[in-house]
């Protein structure tokens, strides 16, 4: 039997006679459910529920991959990877593909066990791969990135136009391979597959706080998994200056605190991007955001000083002064420097948050504004903006930056980074500006899968658009801005998240089942750690850390169900510097906590009428587990100072979970709650939900879910 794949709810993949549901296992400890470790056992549980053919018409099943591919048709069998397995070349080969089938050998090798022989006689290789040719010798916007992936019972063949479809495939391959009876294997079906968008970004702000290389590097082979293509790094801020410049040292030896990266690692990330498909587009924020550079050369700015590092979060004052020709000259030799460093035809300027404080306060720039007719500040930045694109195109590059730099007469080959929403994506779309999404991808707002997920640059502006106007929408970008991000937790902040943005942008349009995209998230969660991402494993040895306890278990659960504040608020609850230690629970949780999620997703069902015996059971158990932790953790909670703020939170969820198993009850039962009962809950809920410790207590809402369906008297 054959299926073909056409990525919209409820599609099925039919492996040869028999469909494979790919199941939400959870393990369990001593302390209940863990939320890190709700995997979806996807291939690792081969064969344990099959189901009749018309029933899988009715299922939704999926590869369990992530961006799901363009077009899937199942075949009859498997392919068995075993000791023998071996990759070859036909035709075009050169030194990034070899170290590619390298990586891919190694990856294989941490997924399975098996020690896999690096060097084979071709004609003995199962695996063939067929290239027809090379990419562009500095990777270009719009380079074809298709493949299509051929498996078989007896062999496997992947052909390309050049190494990028190449290095898609092999990230496809890996993520097909399962256990089975016989071993590790992929089942037998053909792929053909190819992007939505030629932009698949995200942005590391390394900046605000420092991050280092390896950090950059496992990042850079976690995008590769999920098939990102560009790297946007942003490099300077008012807490620092990230990049050696020979011309300028002053930026780095003041604007730093002694952490930048040297121009031949940055030639390093470089090169490691581009062996992985990846466009490096560098991001030099101005003439705003720029205290940093003030502090060696104060005669860029706009006020007289003196200026030192930003240790604080916020929008400043200080900006560039663009009134002056030596500004202009200035930023002619530096944006040359970098624009040689950095072999991108695309430069990022910033161009976002400039208050034009400094601009009101000084009396010679309110003179030049008045000679040049320039009514007002946002007039006064175009003009800047102008300049620097001028400056940007001299050097060979084309000027990309935020939204605020679209004004009437921005130059066209500008490239818009809509931040601030979409009626900056339509505006720029429509004048024929090429633009890329960002907003609704900022995944440092620690905003859910779903949410993100369910973003789409096309959505409610394509029917206002011609086809030559929507194909100027590139794409898009995840940023991770990181004022409350350090490179201890900084792969938990991106990642799994990042790969719903990622499929987001790369599959066709329909793929849009949740539910589907979470089973597939927790597999890719732990694949990740294949290529280097450990943020369930960093979690963990915070809890450890904070706790001072080898298996802090009670800690655990509390930590299972919060998650960190949403949006800004975070600012808003504690006062927060770039020295401040990130240390504390909230720092160490998931911005989404999946068992609270999952925990909801019954709940809804319970009142829905729809829940199975299970569910309920599941319900209760993890009530009941939440209910009697407190009692487990108060004591050992004094034991820090870490630890101490966390009181409050754990006596919550206990009174949560005690008011969520008086409801649970009254629901099976249909026994009637007096309304002044209910009112009370309700209030107590109400308090639970609110900041505590800046975290949020993710099982409230859905305990109060049940406590007003509940019968009244």
């Amino acid at each position: 039997m054959v299926a073909t794949i056409i990525d919209a709810p409820g599609v099925n993949l039919l492996y040869g006679e028999n469909p494979l549901i790919y199941m939400r296992l959870t393990r369990s400890t001593s302390t209940g459910i863990r939320s890190s470790n709700l995997l979806l056992a996807a291939a690792l549980i081969f064969g344990v529920l099959f189901l009749s053919v018309d029933a899988c018409a009715q299922s939704s099943i999926a590869l369990p991959i992530m961006p799901l591919p363009s077009s899937v048709t199942s075949g009859s069998g498997e392919f068995l990877v075993d000791g023998n397995f071996s990759v070859a070349f036909d035709g075009f080969v050169e030194p990034r593909l070899l170290r590619a089938r390298q990586r891919f050998l190694d990856t294989l090798s941490r997924e399975t066990g098996i020690p896999f022989t690096r060097e084979t006689a071709s004609k003995e290789a199962h695996f063939r791969i067929q290239s027809n040719g090379s990419s562009a010798a500095v990777q270009e916007l719009g380079e074809e990135e298709s493949y299509h992936l051929q498996v078989l019972p007896d062999g496997v063949r992947l052909t390309a136009a050049n190494p990028l479809g190449v290095m898609h495939g092999l990230q496809t391959f890996l993520q097909l391979v399962h256990i089975t009876p016989r071993g590790f294997a992929v089942s037998a079906m053909t792929v053909d597959d190819k992007p939505r968008f030629p932009w698949r970004g995200l942005m590391i702000d390394s900046a605000r706080h420092f991050i280092p290389l390896p950090v950059i590097e496992r990042n850079l082979d976690a995008m590769e998994a999920v098939k990102l293509n560009v790297f946007h790094w942003h490099l300077s801020e008012n807490q620092g200056f990230r990049v050696e410049s020979k011309v300028f040292p002053l930026l780095q030896e003041k604007g730093s605190d002694g952490l930048y990266y040297t121009q031949d690692q940055v030639r390093h990330i470089i090169d490691y991007a581009r062996d992985r498909g990846i466009r490096v587009v560098p991001e030099f924020d101005m003439p705003g955001h720029t205290t940093a550079w003030f502090v060696g050369y104060p005669q860029l700015a706009s006020g007289k000083g003196p200026y030192q590092i930003e240790r604080h979060w916020g929008i400043f004052d200080p900006a560039m002064d663009p009134t002056r020709e030596s500004t202009y000259q200035f930023l002619n030799t530096f944006i040359g420097e970098m624009a040689a460093l950095f072999p991108d035809l695309y430069f990022h300027i910033g161009g976002d948050e400039c208050n034009g404080k400094e601009w009101d306060a000084n009396p010679r720039i309110q003179e030049f504004k008045k000679a040049h007719n320039l009514k007002d500040n946002a007039a006064l930045q175009a003009y800047f903006s102008g300049r620097v694109q001028k400056l940007v195109a001299s050097h060979h590059k084309v000027m990309e930056g935020w939204d605020e730099v679209l004004q009437p007469d921005t130059p066209k080959d500008v490239v818009i980074q809509s931040w601030r929403g979409r009626d900056s994506l339509l505006d720029a779309a429509k004048r024929g500006y090429r633009a890329m999404l960002s907003n609704g991808y900022y995944i440092d707002l620690n905003q859910s899968a779903e949410q993100h997920y369910l973003v789409d640059p096309l959505e409610g502006i394509a029917d206002k658009l011609t086809p030559e106007q929507t194909a100027n929408i590139l794409g898009g970008e995840a940023t991770m801005w990181s004022e409350f991000t350090t490179p201890e937790i900084i792969d938990s902040r991106i990642w799994p998240r990042t790969a719903a943005i990622a499929e987001r942008l790369w599959s066709p349009q329909q793929t849009r089942d949740v539910e589907s995209m979470y089973l597939r998230l927790a597999v890719i969660e732990q694949r990740l750690q294949y290529w280097g991402i450990q943020s369930q494993a960093t979690s963990e040895q915070m809890l450890e850390r904070m706790s001072g306890d080898p298996d802090p278990e009670a800690l655990r659960v509390l930590a299972s169900v919060v998650e960190p504040p949403k949006q800004y608020a975070r600012e808003e609850l504690r006062e927060y510097t770039s020295m401040t230690p990130l240390n504390h629970l909230v720092d160490a949780v998931s911005p989404e906590s999946e068992t609270a999620r999952r925990f909801g997703e019954i709940c809804k069902r319970i009142v829905a009428g729809k829940a199975s015996a299970q569910e309920w059971q599941t319900a209760h158990d993890w009530l009941v587990l939440w209910r009697d932790n407190d009692a487990k953790l108060q004591p050992v909670l004094a034991k820090s100072d870490i630890t101490a703020e966390l009181a409050p939170v754990s006596q919550s969820l206990h009174q949560v979970a005690e008011i969520g198993l008086q409801a649970l009850e009254a629901l099976h039962t249909g026994k009637a709650v007096s309304g002044d009962v209910q009112k009370q809950n309700l209030a107590t809920l109400a308090a639970a939900g609110k900041p505590q410790a800046v975290l949020l207590l993710m099982v409230a809402p859905s305990v109060e879910l049940l406590v007003k369906s509940a019968k009244m008297q």
